[in-house]
């Protein structure tokens, strides 16, 4: 009797760890949700997503991070979205990509800053690989959107 317990608890645990919505799940999930919001990416890598883009306003901001907060399996949301500047384009449409050789030199210096934390540039993607502190992860994110590459893969391990 005790040993049915035991493996209906493991079996239970199995089942439940299973059910936990994969990265690519939990990101369809939150472009159903957001729409056609062309301004706005969203990656996700180990239930952390990470907003990008420009957005119309402060209001505008939150209410994304809020829907994105609300999506089954995201653990925490980093939201690097920048404010649109009155009366202009949003600054999404003004940006000049740097050349890959450009950007490489930029990227390195920043995750030069962060121990654990690698970085390759292939066409203005921006990947980032490795360890790092949950709190060190908003600022580099941030750092690195500064840069203005087409996108970035956040493909980093939070300890």
């Amino acid at each position: 009797m005790k040993m049915r317990s035991i493996l209906l608890g493991m079996s239970l645990s199995i089942a439940l760890i299973s059910c936990k919505p994969s990265d690519a799940d939990i990101e369809a999930a939150i472009r159903e949700k957001l729409g056609d919001v062309a301004t706005i990416q969203v990656a996700v890598h180990d239930g952390v997503a990470t907003i990008a883009g420009t957005c119309e306003d402060e209001i505008f901001k939150k209410n994304i991070e809020k829907s994105v907060r609300a999506t089954k399996g995201v653990k925490s949301v980093i939201n690097t979205c920048e404010l649109a500047r009155a009366n202009q384009e949003p600054a999404a449409a003004t940006v000049v990509i740097n050349s890959d050789a450009d950007l490489d030199k930029s990227v390195s210096k920043v995750v030069d800053a962060y121990d654990g934390v690698s970085a390759t540039v292939v066409g203005g993607v921006v990947t980032l690989s490795g360890e790092i502190k949950k709190d060190k992860l908003q600022p580099l994110m941030q750092s690195i959107q500064e840069l203005h590459p087409k996108k970035v893969d956040n493909k980093l391990t939070i300890k």
